[in-house]
């Protein structure tokens, strides 16, 4: 459960970081003296006084792309998303990790961190100025952002990586055992969407990067997975508790149980379908919900899955399937499934659709369907959630080097970490990855993308460089 205490710090710390964010911008463009940096300072003290009366200390965390305010992750909504950015890009370019606030803030507190800040961004060795600049504060302190060594990556994306495929084999087993008529064990199911949660929210892109991976041979199992990986991510942006994130994600993963009723013939045919074949298609998410039903485990979790099975296909415009006369605005959990199953069903090679859609034209071709098919304030978080560039996209670089979108960049949508696959000699290379948002002593990028290429062309597999 969930104290009084901890929930105060949840209603007010995204306006306590977003406050603090536009103290720093303010500090920035106008002299500390200014009556907009003072005003900015006055309505930070008045949220973060009260909170630092409650709690006595108040520590403020960088943790990869996240915020954490004394150990609990801050979400935000989509108004808060630039200065949340912001904050993220000037705490690393200083190298900061940590502020903690040990007493009451006075405004000259603040304003002793401001010239620090400030200075620190002229500096070659900017945490190093700021502790310097910070050392006669008895009331705000700073910590150093802690950088993730290769071998504790490659750990990490070991320990994602099964979890990942423990859950392509649970799906897989799960059709399996109704297809023969056999009792299904649902608690696995929530056990493993928990530790896709808890992942996620410590790894969001090294999770994100496991669903870049298809495989034809095994699409159906895959897709589940990626769909409720990637709808667990959109509803943390959106910031949904854990226990909703949970809830959704086990929806999202058997949002097309229903197509355990199609034979296998139809599913697996080279060619298109005709039209009884098309019907038969149609039906998967009555199916679906006749077959979550039958797994007699009848509890709010069960509801909520039974409604994203039917409601997957039917678009927010009612102009999907199955056909609906007078119906309600579809659930949030619908609208968020239905996202994730396009990006991925695009960018997957299937059996009627050999050859899939890049990410980047899977995203445009979603981009018309926006406000139509899809909800458009969900696509654009969509959209910052796997970048402009998502995770797979083939890239040309400015240095004549290729590469594979690694991991997408949630300040710069266009500056995504890139693995280099080859060199600028045109020789093959493994395991450089880059940060397109590295700038060299005179604020020029290092490397720049200028060109989305195709990766059927070049006949790459995903897997052998993402693995």
């Amino acid at each position: 459960m969930v104290n009084k205490e901890e929930r105060q710090i949840h209603i007010i710390a995204k306006d306590i970081i977003n406050q603090f964010s536009i103290v720093l911008k303010t500090s920035l463009i106008h002299d500390p003296g200014n009556v907009a940096v003072r005003t900015a300072i006055e309505k930070f003290s008045v949220l973060i006084n009260p909170l630092i009366e409650s709690e006595r200390t108040i520590l403020l965390e960088l943790m990869g792309e996240f915020f954490y305010i004394n150990g609990s992750r801050i979400r935000y909504s989509l108004e808060y998303l630039l200065n949340f950015d912001f904050l993220v890009k000037e705490f690393k370019r200083r190298e900061i990790g940590s502020i903690i606030f040990k007493n009451i803030v006075e405004p000259d507190d603040i304003q002793l961190f401001l010239k620090a800040f400030i200075d620190s961004g002229f500096s070659e060795e900017p945490y190093e100025t700021m502790v310097s600049r910070m050392s006669e504060s008895d009331t705000i302190g700073i910590g150093r952002l802690k950088k993730i060594a290769v071998g504790e990556d490659m750990d990490r994306r070991k320990i994602i990586k099964k979890t990942y495929f423990n859950a392509v084999s649970y799906i897989k087993g799960v059709i399996t055992k109704i297809r023969a008529g056999e009792k299904v064990n649902i608690r696995k199911a929530k056990r493993l969407v928990e530790t896709i949660v808890d992942q996620l929210l410590e790894e969001e892109q090294v999770l994100i990067s496991m669903t870049a991976i298809k495989d034809y041979d095994e699409y159906t199992y895959h897709h589940s997975v990626n769909v409720s990986v990637l709808s667990i991510a959109l509803g943390q942006r959106l910031g949904l508790n854990k226990k909703v994130l949970t809830e959704l994600g086990f929806a999202a993963l058997f949002h097309d149980i229903g197509k355990i009723e199609i034979p296998q013939d139809i599913l697996n045919k080279p060619t298109s379908f005709t039209e009884d074949e098309w019907k038969r298609i149609k039906m998967h998410p009555i199916w679906g919900v006749m077959a979550i039903l039958k797994l007699r485990s009848f509890d709010s979790t069960a509801i909520r899955s039974v409604i994203v099975a039917f409601e997957h296909h039917i678009n927010i415009d009612f102009s999907g399937y199955p056909q609906v006369r007078k119906y309600k605005p579809l659930d949030l959990y619908s609208k968020i499934v239905c996202l994730a199953d396009q990006f991925d069903a695009m960018t997957s090679s299937r059996v009627y659709s050999r050859i899939p859609m890049s990410p980047d034209k899977a995203l445009s071709v979603m981009m018309e369907r926006s406000g139509v098919d899809l909800d458009p304030l969900l696509f654009k978080f969509f959209i910052n959630l796997v970048g402009v560039f998502p995770v797979g996209t083939l890239v040309m670089l400015d240095t004549k080097e290729l590469g594979l979108v690694y991991e997408s960049n949630a300040i710069f949508a266009d500056r995504p970490r890139v693995l280099i696959i080859v060199d600028n000699k045109g020789k093959k290379v493994r395991g450089l990855v880059v940060s397109l948002a590295e700038k060299d002593e005179k604020g020029r990028y290092l490397r720049s993308i200028v060109k989305i290429l195709d990766l059927n062309k070049y006949k790459i597999n995903l897997a052998e460089y993402l693995l």
